[in-house]
């Protein structure tokens, strides 16, 4: 449908004139028509007027900025609804294992970080994924990340995982005689030494050890992290798990008026990501915050408290209702008791906060859809929109669940861009197949309650490969997986735009481009909705605008 008239708040005859107009452009509005219209004009950081060009240019004087799209196509500003947005500040402070594909190429980065790095201090690498990236397929040792950086302690965090050499082993105080922390292991070697490899709660006992951030580094690296998200067109995020820290420079950045990137902040009360801490504890941390979820402003706002419940599909330790098929009787890694997890979602939901937990494997959905059903027992959570943060093995009959308590689901078809294969050796192809149901989760919960992130940096942050990942199916090799769970190209856009607003209760004042929202959007190199399906991954981003600022513009 096209916009055949002009949309305003009121009409440049009575004398609004904008602050910018944008012209000659193939606008998908993404309301709840799917109109289209060629010209915007924006003032005070909101759409005024959307419609035709003709009409759009009367908002303009002599202090308006014309800009031209020339022809090519503009969407709302894109919503990732699950990404760990800190991590992308972190490109020169943290050692890159981008394009690394043996254990030797790895160890050459960290020696390479080690040598420009004082003896003594700590090397710190980026998040990445050695099991699906190494020809080896499995993780780097102690005794490998030692022959690298024997004079530096060491940690490389995986997401779930974190690998250590024996000085930050040491200082950490784990040898073969260090017992297991609840919910958490350190893996050891056939000798029973540990051997690097620390899992869930085990990753504190080194993470803990790191020095932290100065305020003024962390506020340049946040910064530096917004930028790159608005270089793939994305203007807000559901930041997956903000400490204290992290949470109050969000707070300095927007107060400076420095942001380019709206923030709804998944709050991680102790840094971690389950809740490790004594129910008095949290219960009294809550009760004396004087806030609640869903509290803040355009810019910085909390959407829940995060908790977790498993690890990964593609860590082999998603937990599963069947065993693993390599492994009778092995059904995955729970990092809380269904009784405690019950118990802390009482609590949030007592004080007023919204729950997001982290679920990966069919069991694990079971586990959080239980103690979201007792919690709305208490008091209602049905309007809500408690979440199931990732939910990629989740079964339809536990979708049917989720809609009675009105309950979002947030998935990300990245993982299977390059992480497929190591899904299907661990799972089997079959479940591979059903992994990110996308299909089945619109058609049971509806479009409006389901999200897609990237659950940046496990996963590319471009959201054109999810959205191509989402429409085909195939994975970076070409390879499908489970091709009837494929959606449409125009859902796979709005699971960025209107349907992802819904999830920070925004859809009021993002995820469309309609007069009186926040003037937020992207202009793009290709149409996402009528370009070759192939080239729907290739998809750039030209220009980037956030609180009708220009924050992000394609060079050369």
């Amino acid at each position: 449908m096209r916009a055949s008239d002009v949309k305003a708040a009121t009409s440049a005859g009575h004398g609004l004139f904008a602050d910018s107009i944008v012209v000659n452009a193939a606008i998908r509005t993404m309301d709840a028509t799917s109109s289209t219209t060629d010209a915007v004009a924006i003032r005070d950081g909101r759409f005024v007027a959307v419609g035709r060009e003709a009409d759009i240019r009367q908002y303009a004087d002599v202090r308006t900025a014309i800009i031209d799209a020339g022809g090519r196509t503009v969407v709302p500003g894109l919503i990732d609804t699950h990404a760990h947005v800190e991590a992308a500040g972190l490109f020169n402070y943290t050692v890159s294992f981008d394009g690394v594909s043996t254990i030797a190429q790895a160890q050459a980065r960290v020696r390479a970080m080690a040598e420009k790095t004082p003896r003594g201090e700590w090397i710190r690498g980026r998040i990445w994924h050695p099991i699906a990236q190494l020809k080896e397929r499995r993780f780097i040792n102690r005794f490998e990340l030692d022959a690298a950086a024997p004079d530096h302690p060491v940690c490389l965090p995986v997401g779930h995982f974190t690998l250590a050499n024996s000085l930050a082993l040491k200082m950490a105080g784990i040898d073969r005689n260090t017992p297991n922390p609840e919910g958490g292991e350190i893996h050891r070697d056939a000798t029973g030494e540990p051997s690097g490899v620390l899992e869930e709660n085990a990753e504190d006992l080194v993470q803990d050890l790191l020095p932290p951030w100065s305020q003024d580094t962390r506020i340049r690296q946040i910064r530096d992290a917004m930028a790159y998200f608005n270089s793939f067109g994305v203007t807000s995020a559901i930041s997956a798990r903000v400490d204290p820290f992290d949470l109050q420079v969000h707070q300095i950045i927007a107060r400076r008026h420095e942001a380019s990137l709206r923030i709804s902040a998944m709050y991680a009360p102790t840094g971690g990501l389950n809740p490790t801490m004594p129910e008095s504890e949290f219960e009294a941390l809550l009760s004396r915050m004087g806030i609640s979820s869903d509290f803040g402003d355009d810019w910085l706002s909390l959407s829940g408290v995060k908790m977790q419940v498993d690890g990964g599909m593609t860590l082999r330790t998603a937990d599963m209702r069947e065993s693993y098929p390599d492994e009778p009787g092995y059904h995955g890694t729970v990092v809380v008791s269904p009784e405690r997890l019950t118990r802390f979602v009482s609590i949030a939901n007592r004080y007023g906060w919204r729950v997001g937990i982290h679920a990966v494997g069919d069991a694990a959905v079971d586990k959080v859809l239980d103690a979201y059903e007792s919690a709305d027992r208490e008091r209602s959570i049905r309007d809500r929109r408690f979440v199931v943060i990732h939910g990629s093995l989740m079964q339809p009959d536990q979708m049917t669940r989720a809609r009675a308590l009105g309950v979002r689901v947030d998935t990300q078809s990245a993982f299977l861009w390059d992480k497929a294969a190591t899904i299907a050796r661990y799972i089997g192809k079959e479940n591979a197949d059903r992994a990110i149901p996308l299909r089945w989760m619109i058609d049971h919960l509806g479009l409006d309650a389901v999200g897609q992130g990237t659950d940046y940096p496990i996963n590319p942050l471009n959201p054109f490969i999810n959205m191509y990942v989402a429409v085909t199916r195939k994975d970076a090799g070409g390879t499908v997986y489970g091709h009837e769970q494929a959606v449409s190209r125009e859902e796979a856009l709005r699971l960025y735009t209107s349907a992802a607003s819904r999830y920070a209760f925004a859809e009021h004042k993002l995820g469309s481009i309609e007069v009186g929202k926040l003037a937020d959007l992207a202009i793009l190199s290709d149409d996402p909705i009528t370009a070759d399906v192939e080239a729907l991954k290739s998809i750039t981003v030209l220009k980037t605008m956030v609180d009708g600022r220009i924050v992000y513009e394609r060079q050369g």
